[in-house]
């Protein structure tokens, strides 16, 4: 078994393919709508049904990556991807095009998948570090790519990024099939909860599309209610299946341990709170400044915005990890009201100052810091609380609350821009993200000192 320097890298250059596919994103759907010749309200789908993919795709990718053979899962992952990727950039209509984005939405099971592999080729004293540094690497590539998209998109064509995104999944295809041992032998062998899968699929797809689309179909409608309530009883109903199936997709008496359920309740929360900051603050790069609002930087120069965001995520990965080899893994409980301070700080900070460019640079590295120090922690936690042949579903079901928590935020700065476009909206948006930061924080802290009374008192 080869576990030397190269498995650690090799496996964050895999990591890697969720932040360049990601980077196709937000930066994009104007390009897009006006290429393809639809609105830039249906281009918004491009981002739609990549997520709803993604959120079916990562619970089931975990589980499987818990059995024999997570590497071969990586690589037929990465080669879908690859399609995808291709698809999306040759495509001639938008609905082609969809299909590729819909493809592409197994990116987000990637990660999962690398920090299996990395706990199950890694000792306990190397597997803690680097399934944090696992964890921020979407948060440190998205920095990268977004500038990589944005000059790419503007400079020569929308394709091309589609194009650059496939040339990097064939590298990443290269590195995970020459420097990441094989592990056939390695995972358990257990039956694949095809109903449990069902169950969540159905419920984390309905529950999407009615947040996505209730600011289109109106929150109170018909449409939005029924497709909530489909998504709620599927859930309730999965959940009840899950407790009492004996191979379950995820488990949930694993994931209601107290470290494991502070880290999921925090994902939600912090996903939501970042998704609505980054995205407003996408919006407010490329408005122009008769807005009031806007800073009116060209396609070019706006993706740049994002980063401080990725530099800042890496530093804080680092310091984590420099405070647990010195004060030891207990002190990751600790990580996760320090980082979610920051972001805080940082929201409250874009909210009330966000006028010009340098305020919304220190923003975003004081996010990125907070990100990259609370994002560490959570999956580090999980897999120090469930036993090893459960690490690949405990922690994407982790992922797949970070990304309801994005997709919800994602709704709320659509909602409140909806029902007050301008520069009132943008400061209510904000405003919302830095509330629900804040709150994330208090209740972080006031868990972290009830814990410690506790612990003196035994």
């Amino acid at each position: 078994m080869n576990t030397g320097r190269s498995l650690v890298p090799s496996l964050m250059y895999a990591a890697l393919t969720t932040s360049v596919v990601s980077s196709l994103g937000m930066l994009l759907v104007p390009s897009i709508a006006s290429a393809l010749n639809v609105s830039v309200s249906a281009a918004q789908w491009m981002l739609t049904v990549n997520l709803l993919v993604g959120a079916v795709a990562t619970p089931i990718m975990g589980r499987l990556s818990d059995g024999k053979n997570a590497k071969r899962l990586l690589m037929i992952s990465l080669a879908v991807i690859l399609v995808g990727s291709i698809v999306a950039a040759a495509a001639p209509t938008f609905t082609v095009f969809l299909i590729g984005r819909a493809l592409q939405g197994l990116t987000y099971g990637i990660v999962p998948v690398t920090i299996v592999l990395a706990r199950r080729h890694l000792g306990a004293g190397r597997a803690d570090p680097a399934i944090s540094s696992l964890s921020v690497t979407v948060a440190t590539g998205l920095g990268l790519g977004y500038p990589l998209t944005g000059m790419m998109a503007s400079l020569l064509d929308y394709r091309v990024a589609f194009w650059f995104a496939a040339a990097f999944v064939v590298t990443a295809l290269v590195v995970v099939w020459r420097w990441i041992p094989a592990d056939g032998e390695l995972g358990t062998t257990r039956p694949f909860d095809t109903i449990g899968a069902a169950l969540l699929s159905t419920g984390l797809a309905a529950l999407l599309i009615a947040v996505s689309e209730g600011s289109h179909w109106g929150w109170v409608s018909p449409a939005t209610i029924g497709v909530g309530l489909i998504g709620v009883v599927a859930l309730i109903v999965w959940a009840t299946v899950e407790l009492r199936f004996h191979d379950p997709l995820i488990n949930l008496h694993v994931v209601r341990t107290p470290d494991v359920l502070l880290a999921n309740l925090t994902a939600i929360s912090l996903g939501a709170a970042m998704y609505m900051s980054l995205s407003t603050i996408s919006i407010i790069a490329q408005a122009p400044k008769a807005s009031g609002y806007g800073l009116e930087l060209p396609l070019f120069w706006a993706g740049f915005v994002m980063l401080p965001l990725s530099i800042g995520s890496l530093i804080g990965n680092r310091v984590v990890r420099r405070l647990v080899q010195r004060f030891g893994p207990a002190s990751m409980t600790a990580m996760l009201p320090g980082g979610s301070s920051l972001m805080a700080a940082s929201a409250l900070m874009i909210w009330l100052t966000n006028d010009r460019l340098w305020e919304v640079l220190l923003g975003m590295a004081l996010f990125g810091l907070g990100m990259g120090s609370a994002y560490a922690a959570m999956p580090t936690l999980i897999a120090r609380n469930v036993a090893i042949s459960e690490v690949g579903s405990a922690v994407s079901f982790n992922q797949v609350l970070r990304t309801v928590g994005g997709a919800v935020g994602s709704a709320i700065v659509g909602s409140v821009l909806a029902a007050s476009p301008g520069e009132h909206g943008i400061s209510v948006a904000l405003g919302v993200a830095a509330v629900t930061a804040t709150i994330v924080f208090a209740a972080l802290l006031i868990n972290q000192v009830a814990a410690g009374r506790t612990a003196e008192k035994t």
